[in-house]
């Protein structure tokens, strides 16, 4: 009877507890037992909900040498049968160490965790610790970073989140990316079978919203497996979008184009240019890759890509104006976004007139590619600026309204001319781009290599900048090869005609259905005012072979 009423007496202290805590404990503050519940660290998901990092329960082997019950050598010779990255000599070092605990195996399989347990051995320590994992491996590799052994970020997304990701209130809940999962795995694969291709030394790449400035994918090659980042190449982590700088050529002549429209020395399309010869600057000779041979007006001179015309207009607009809309469209510091680690373009030391007419046509200056893509949002959204993002725009990141650049007739012309550049029609440098309805427009720019203060004129960095469909502008999509070579199919040729061109038709047909454009041959930009201002040449011998290339080059 004693030890029945004790019993009860024990219950019911236990009873009256659990029924204080539920009513007076109660609060906004998580209790230990509520906090064991959630992630050590919340997830991050793409736009669509697709896990990216996601922190697991993983198995730990680890080592405590100072609880050693069996013969070391006979440990050793076990542990290097399950677990061959160390030698007998080294297990056997370990368990002879001094130390108080080793990890022997990080995020170890079930299957081997049940091997290490049957040793047998008191001093094996086998443990579930939260572990990082990202479930894509390398799809968005340079966006997302990594965490370190004590699972804080130190890289990309990772490390911009930290506090986030590991806030007790917040954590709960997954943090949305801008970026698309599909969208970043088309651009990973056409990006690197081109950069496998032509046997480039890098590439990068993104596609963003040009009304928001949302990222939906960004890619650098090469890429990394952020589930092991320490056994990649200390290169392949250089964010090349963000963090490397380049000259990119023939794609500045559109900001140039719009500078001058905007500014008023451009005022008709049909105004001619001299393209005769090549341009006389001091001790410096600026020529065309394809010469003309006579005057050109402003459509032809943008579809040829013609830098003598180019150099002409950025000299009449002078450095004053240049400079300042290059310090409209962010190219006076590192691009805005998120991400840390960012570079600053590189303007040149010394602005005399000769470097006007050089940067005007992309020579001279350079710039990280994601600085460019958001300018080219700008000149084609309607003349607004925006900061790139890697959130999704919503309640919780409000869109930026963002600053005017240039006006809304000035960039609906942007459009016409861009267009212009990838209509078959036309005869532009971009044909090689176009698919049949989906409208892109855009700009193909390559620029001798920079090297030892010099240029190496056997390499070039080749770009394809380019928005869709044009004439409601959504998607920005640019692409770039540092260093590609040249391959039988481009007779010799390495410009962003040949290289990246064909890659950016591939790409625009993958993506735009699953972003909801559905081409469509009835709707284009309208070009009846300017396709008359290009000339068309008589009948003529068709160009076929070599001949048809060097026709067709940037």
């Amino acid at each position: 009877m004693v030890v029945m009423l004790v019993f009860l007496g024990v219950v019911g202290v236990i009873a009256l507890k659990l029924i204080f805590s539920s009513i007076f404990l109660t609060g906004s503050a998580p209790t230990p037992a509520g906090d064991g519940l959630l992630p050590a660290r919340g997830d991050i998901v793409d736009r669509n909900g697709v896990p990216l990092a996601r922190t697991i329960m993983a198995w730990s082997i680890g080592l405590h040498p100072n609880k050693l019950v069996n013969d070391p050598m006979e440990v050793a010779q076990k542990l290097n049968r399950l677990m061959p990255e160390h030698s007998v000599s080294e297990y056997f070092a370990m368990l002879r160490s001094k130390k108080n605990f080793i990890y022997l195996r990080r995020r170890a399989t079930p299957e081997l965790v049940a091997q290490a347990n049957a040793i047998g051995e008191p001093a094996i320590a086998l443990a579930q610790e939260p572990e990082r994992l990202y479930p894509q491996t390398y799809l968005a590799a340079h966006v997302l970073g990594w965490t370190d052994i004590d699972g804080r970020g130190v890289f990309g997304m990772e490390k911009v989140l930290n506090n986030r990701l590991l806030d007790p209130d917040k954590r709960g809940t997954p943090v949305q990316l801008s970026i698309d999962a599909r969208v970043q795995a088309a651009l990973e694969d056409e990006l690197g079978a081109a950069k496998d291709k032509f046997t480039a030394a890098a590439a990068s790449g993104l596609v963003m919203d040009v009304r928001t400035g949302e990222v939906l994918a960004m890619v650098s090659l090469p890429n990394f497996n952020p589930n092991d980042p320490g056994a990649t190449d200390i290169g392949n982590l250089k964010n090349n979008m963000t963090q490397s700088v380049y000259e990119l050529g023939s794609t500045f002549k559109a900001i140039t184009l719009a500078n001058a429209i905007e500014s008023g020395v451009i005022k008709s399309m049909a105004q001619k240019y001299d393209a005769t010869a090549p341009l006389q600057v001091g001790r410096f000779k600026i020529h065309d890759e394809e010469p003309a041979g006579r005057w050109l007006d402003i459509p032809e001179m943008f579809t040829k890509s013609s830098n003598i015309v180019t150099a002409r207009i950025a000299d009449e607009l002078g450095q004053q104006r240049e400079t300042a809309m290059f310090d409209k469209l962010g190219f006076n510091h590192a691009p805005e976004i998120e991400l840390t680690g960012k570079v600053k373009p590189l303007w040149p030391r010394y602005w005399g007139r000769t470097t006007t007419m050089t940067v005007g046509f992309g020579h001279g200056i350079a710039v990280t590619p994601l600085n460019l893509a958001i300018a080219y949002c700008a000149l084609t959204n309607g003349g607004i600026y925006r900061p790139a993002t890697l959130y999704k725009v919503g309640p919780e990141h409000p869109l930026n309204s963002g600053r005017r650049v240039i006006s809304e007739s000035t960039s609906a012309r942007m459009r016409q001319l861009l267009r212009l550049v990838v209509l078959p029609s036309a005869g532009g440098t971009g044909k090689k781009a176009d698919v049949p309805g989906f409208r892109l427009g855009g700009k193909t720019g390559t620029a001798e290599k920079a090297a030892d203060g010099g240029y190496n004129k056997k390499l070039n960095v080749s770009t394809f900048a380019g928005v869709f469909p044009m004439d409601d502008p959504k998607y920005m999509v640019m692409m770039t090869l540092d260093g590609p070579h040249a391959t039988a199919d481009t007779y010799g040729w390495t410009t962003a005609a040949w290289v990246v061109g064909p890659a950016m038709g591939r790409m625009i047909s993958r993506i735009g259905p699953l972003l909801g454009v559905i081409p469509d041959e009835r709707h284009d930009v309208d070009e009846s005012e300017l396709l008359p201002l290009i000339w068309k040449p008589g009948p003529a011998k068709t160009l076929t072979g070599a001949a048809a290339a060097k026709h067709d080059k940037d």
